[in-house]
């Protein structure tokens, strides 16, 4: 079941085509990744998929309904998105964050409710933010402050995520701390979570569905082990790849590869 399709979707900048005449299906109460070279349209697909970026022809539905016809607002109750490297402005503490993800359900005046107040301390103990709620965001580390930004998501208690490289300029464990925490939020709490990711092998062991993408086209969607195989890495990046099991998951593996062209001349 999917909540979330595109159906004939082109998307685009200007007179630019990024994405063309796409189909997709966002499986309900699963993590999926999307996967793919630099410029292959993967975050334009998400900003189409969360509504950030109109599309030029197609739709997108959400419950069965055009997303872009349906009120801001009761979008937002829905679906809550992490930007790719967002900013803060300075002196923001990390509990002033992570209450802007209330907006959708205030009302008047937008004053702070108590259930408000209720929700954002769950989120932040959720997200493991909680000790540093009156800290300023631009004070936190990298890995903190990409859990405060969770946590603001996590606020809007919406049912589907959007993670636009959520990884980037992270070291190796705080990439695994966040990616073990969107799987807690799917495992533990059901959240639908979409996420943009570089490094294929934390795509296969953090997703249970992919979509890897090429030239604004979507290549093969699936189970992991229906995706990553020999062939498909090979149209999608190029590469000759050596595969293996991870012992962890279960998961295919890619333990080594190499280009199977190159595009610049030798040195």
């Amino acid at each position: 079941m999917s909540r979330l399709t595109g159906k004939n979707v082109t998307i685009g900048y200007g007179e630019r085509v990024i994405v063309n005449n796409l189909d997709v299906a966002i499986p309900d109460g699963q993590i999926t990744s999307i996967i793919g070279p630099n410029g292959c349209g993967k975050s334009t697909l998400l900003k189409a998929l969360s509504r950030l970026l109109n599309t030029k022809h197609g739709e997108i539905c959400l419950d069965g309904k055009n997303i872009q016809s349906q009120p801001t607002k009761e979008v937002a109750k829905k679906i809550a998105i992490l930007p790719q490297s967002p900013d803060v402005a300075d002196g923001l503490t990390a509990g002033e964050l992570v209450s802007y993800g209330r907006f959708p359900h205030q009302k008047g005046f937008g004053r702070l409710s108590e259930q408000d107040k209720e929700e954002i301390d769950w989120a932040m103990r959720v997200t493991g933010t909680i000790d540093f709620k009156h800290r300023a965001v631009n004070d936190l580390s990298g890995g903190q402050r990409q859990r405060v930004w969770i946590a603001m998501a996590l606020a809007q208690k919406t049912d589907i995520i959007f993670l636009d490289e959520p990884t980037t300029y992270l070291d190796i464990s705080h990439q695994l701390e966040i990616l073990e925490l969107v799987q807690q939020l799917n495992s533990e709490h059901g959240a639908t979570i979409i996420m943009v990711l570089h490094d294929i092998n934390q795509a296969i062991r953090f997703s249970d569905h992919l979509i890897a993408m090429k030239n604004g086209k979507i290549i093969k969607q699936g189970t992991t082990h229906e995706v990553l195989n020999n062939e498909i890495l090979e149209e999608v990046f190029n590469i000759d790849a050596e595969l293996s099991t991870d012992p962890k998951t279960g998961k295919p593996m890619l333990v080594t590869y190499n280009l199977l062209c190159k595009h610049y001349e030798k040195i």
